[in-house]
């Protein structure tokens, strides 16, 4: 094998390695609000460490496996979604970083005032009952 097809074939495996790690759909906010967090034989209150359109990342004391079905209840509306576990992160003070993820995006789950941009679309940006701020 030449210099040159040893170069591309470098590149090209370089290049597959880097689309394994899927980009992120939507931008992260790293915000700590309340969160009740429920799974088969456990529920916990707990907060978030960032949220997202499509879930969150929580501190959790609860044992959780990845892929496990859990939901996520935002205790100001009782609005309830089902998730499962994505992730996990490096434990901190006896709790562990779980990253959950919506069955479907919900980037109005989080009742965020100022969302990013790539949480909504135009539709939902217009709610019901929301005030136009005035220019």
């Amino acid at each position: 094998m030449t210099a040159q097809a040893q170069d591309k074939a470098k590149s090209t495996s370089d290049a597959a390695e880097l689309q394994t790690t899927p980009a992120r759909r939507t931008q992260r906010v790293q915000i700590s609000m309340p969160v009740l967090v429920r799974g088969k034989g456990f529920q916990e209150v707990t907060s978030t460490i960032a949220v997202n359109a499509h879930g969150c990342l929580v501190l959790l004391k609860a044992t959780v496996s990845r892929d496990q079905q859990v939901s996520l209840i935002n205790p100001k509306t009782a609005e309830e979604l089902p998730g499962k576990v994505v992730s996990f992160g490096k434990p901190e003070d006896g709790k562990i970083p779980v990253g959950v993820e919506f069955s479907e995006p919900s980037p109005l789950f989080w009742q965020i005032n100022f969302p990013p941009d790539d949480w909504l679309t135009s539709a939902e940006r217009k709610r019901p009952g929301s005030n136009a701020r005035p220019k």
